[in-house]
């Protein structure tokens, strides 16, 4: 046996060779990997005459996990050619494999994705356990990097150009079994991990001389070659990134295009020059630790024993209390949905009711896409193996009308009896939330968990409201609710441990990321978003024209530009939020300090009557609810003689104040890592991935923390004291440390 890798060889000549990793819990593209493939491959080739076949399977959990994103994260501009050295042997070694001369085939017992995926596509043949938990894909370009071990340049001969780049390079989809199966990924399916290695060995004494489609004589890649299929591929990319700077699309694209006009070989080596590029860069690292590194930290937080949840009271059937039921009931778990009228509730459980239509239509296209599709693959019957698509329609339709029962809608106070959890989302209004909570903690199941939807009231004001302060605390979802991936939990001053640990059950039972933060108005995410729209508000005020407004935040990398983003809020939302923030500050006995962005608000709502896209009518026109262009009379704000403000200032403007006011959530407390810092601001808040998130932002910066104190006090120089450097950035700055 070598390093991870086990050889069993059996009396019919099939050598089964088990990926087994003793040191790890997953099987990664290690070092200790490499030299067991190096080898194992070596091995084959000496003893290829007593060989029949070969079978890859796995002992653990997963098949493969893929790259080492240890060494990968860590490699450094200077570390070009020994990175592209180390992806070169992984490709000979796969090559060698899939040249052997005898049947190799992936029986795929868990999740291959990246680096595992890209071991199987060398296989001849790919057999995968027909099991929800067996996710398929190349998800590398959501780590800002490509595919390095030949997934690129072998999903483009083997699935064509378009659907390569379009289904698995670009999107980075973790496909499950049965869709990688449809698209062309995986050749068979079977129910059972038993008859994994039994369809294995059948396939290959029935395919002696399997070889990959693309060593065959007169092979031709589906679709042809690239000037006939993406005349506009690459302005439609330019598109979507909307000029943001992500380059592992565009090296994707370079790499896939590229390789697809020359000799497999020579196609591997252009994969890897393109992978150098990426790995030895910094929005590489940057997005390596916010998405793998800040996602495990925030997603596996240690919360011990808590009580399982059954039944889930969701207050308020309006638009955020209707998903939240929903994902609830996604999750498997029985929820009432009340509202004041039954009406109204009914109302509130459509939003279901259509969610799980447009799922089942889906559903039913791309089956009856898979069966007119549906063409033999590496000389197999493409049919082998896969399950009826009719059956998994009729799986499918039962699955949503269990759904759908799983929901009660009812104005029937009673109907919460026994309920483990209870979601508030009403109107934003503390009188109304508390009157709630009066009304339904008698009937709840006792010691139920009470949580508020509230996206900027103090939690620990509302919890004045309920006899058991220690069990409420806030559970902000994010719009909309079925894709947000993220949940924020706010802890209250009263809050207990036990139900931030319970909150956090549910929220990993609703396969969400948790954030935890602590009280203050508008917490973490509302707090700092809350600042992106202002500054881009101000801009407007100083006269910018609003298409540079635009394509500023575009050009940075967020989701959404600025304006278009305020009109989705609706402007009477940041108003009233600004309103009660002011009220309480002078309450307190403090200064209010208006904002630029305050009489843009009041204009646009008060003398233009344009609160936003809900009412037809805001910084863009609207025709039949489309967002159809930016509103002409945004000429109002402009200014004659205006000196213009550089592009690089208005995308660093947003980009800065956002970072700006998350090292002032961790200074007073709000914060308490880092780790949730960044991943919070880009699932939650739109915060540009390629940063790594709002503190890493200011770590990579140009000139580290020192250099952004610079830029920071240059744009307070320009725009105002808002950009004014906080004490404990300039205290880390002083000591050359980082936000770790």
């Amino acid at each position: 046996m070598s390093e991870t890798i086990r050889w069993e060889q059996d009396a019919d000549g099939i050598v089964l060779l088990t990926l087994d990793d003793p040191a790890r819990g997953a099987n990664t593209m290690n070092a200790a990997y490499i030299r067991s493939m190096g080898e194992t491959v070596t091995r084959l080739e000496n003893e290829r005459d007593s060989i029949t076949g070969v079978i890859l399977t796995s002992a653990k959990k997963s098949w493969f996990a893929g790259g080492d994103l240890d060494k990968l994260g860590a490699t450094g501009p200077d570390q070009g050619q020994a990175a592209f050295d180390s992806a070169t042997e992984v490709k000979a070694q796969f090559r060698r494999l899939e040249r052997l001369g005898r049947p190799v085939v992936a029986a795929i017992n868990g999740a291959a994705l990246g680096g595992g995926l890209e071991l199987a596509l060398a296989c001849h043949h790919r057999i995968a356990l027909d099991d929800p938990r067996v996710r398929v894909g190349l998800p590398e370009v959501t780590l800002g990097l490509l595919p390095a071990g030949g997934g690129v340049v072998r999903t483009v001969r083997l699935l064509g150009l378009v659907p390569a780049l379009t289904r698995v390079l670009l999107p980075g989809t973790r496909h499950h079994a049965a869709a990688a199966r449809e698209l062309g990924l995986i050749d068979q399916l079977v129910d059972t991990p038993a008859a994994l290695v039994a369809a294995a060995r059948e396939w290959i004494f029935t395919n002696p001389d399997a070889a990959q489609p693309w060593d065959v004589k007169g092979y031709r890649i589906p679709g042809g070659l690239p000037a006939a299929q993406l005349p506009a591929f690459p302005a439609t990319l330019r598109k979507q990134l909307k000029g943001a700077p992500y380059p592992a699309p565009r090296n994707i694209l370079c790499a896939a295009v590229e390789g697809a006009q020359v000799d497999v070989d020579t196609a591997f080596t252009i994969e890897s020059r393109y992978f150098v590029e990426l790995v030895t860069g910094q929005v590489t690292k940057n997005m390596i630790k916010a998405f793998f590194y800040d996602k495990n930290a925030a997603d596996s937080r240690e919360i011990g024993e808590t009580p399982p949840v059954r039944k889930v009271a969701v207050l308020g059937a309006g638009m955020m209390g209707a998903a939240i039921a929903y994902v609830c009931a996604r999750a498997g778990l029985e929820v009432v949905l009340k509202d004041v009228t039954e009406e109204a509730a009914r109302r509130g459980k459509a939003y279901s009711e259509r969610l799980v239509e447009k799922t089942a239509a889906r559903d039913r296209k791309s089956g009856a896409e898979a069966n007119s599709d549906a063409k033999p693959t590496n000389g197999a019957d493409a049919n082998s193996g896969a399950k009826p698509t009719g059956n998994a329609t009729a799986n499918s339709d039962a699955e949503a009308s269990a759904l759908l029962d799983r929901i009660t809608a009812t104005a029937d106070l009673g109907a919460l009896a026994g309920a483990d959890v209870v979601i508030e989302a009403v109107f934003e209004d503390p009188a109304v939330k508390h009157r709630v909570f009066a009304e339904i903690e008698d009937v709840l199941a006792p010691g139920a968990l009470l949580c508020s939807n509230t996206s900027t009231l103090p939690i620990t004001q509302l919890a004045d409201g309920v006899r058991r302060p220690d069990d409420f605390l806030g559970l902000h979802f994010f719009s909309p609710v079925d894709r947000m991936p993220l949940v924020e939990v706010i802890r209250g001053a009263k809050t207990g441990d036990p139900a931030v640990h319970r909150a956090l059950a549910l929220v990993r039972l609703l396969r969400k990321t948790p954030i935890v933060v602590n009280d203050a108005r508008g917490f973490f995410t509302s707090r700092v978003i809350g600042t992106f729209t202002s500054e881009g508000l101000a801009m407007l005020a100083e006269g910018v024209p609003p298409a540079s407004i635009e394509q500023a935040s575009g050009q940075a990398g967020y989701p959404a530009p600025v304006l278009a983003l305020i009109d989705e809020l609706t402007l009477t939302l940041p108003r009233r939020i600004r309103d009660e923030t002011a009220a309480a500050i002078r309450a307190s006995g403090q200064t209010w300090t208006p904002h630029p962005a305050d009489p843009v608000l009041d204009r646009m709502i008060d003398e233009f009557g344009r609160p936003g896209r809900s009412s037809g009518a805001g910084f863009y026109v609207y025709a039949d609810g489309k967002r159809i262009g930016l509103w002409p009379g945004l000429s109002a704000f402009a200014q004659s003689g205006a000196a213009p403000v550089p592009f690089a200032d208005l995308q660093e403007r947003m980009l800065f104040i956002e970072a700006l006011e998350s090292v002032k959530c961790l200074d007073e407390g709000v914060l308490t890592t880092v780790a949730e810092a960044n991943i919070g601001s880009i699932l939650g808040i739109g915060y540009p991935g390629w940063t790594g998130g709002v503190l890493q932002y200011i770590n990579q910066y140009q000139g580290g923390l020192t250099g952004f104190v610079t830029r920071a006090r240059e744009l307070a120089d320009r725009y105002g004291e808002r950009f004014t450097p906080p004490p404990l950035l300039l205290r880390k700055a002083d000591e050359g440390s980082l936000f770790l």
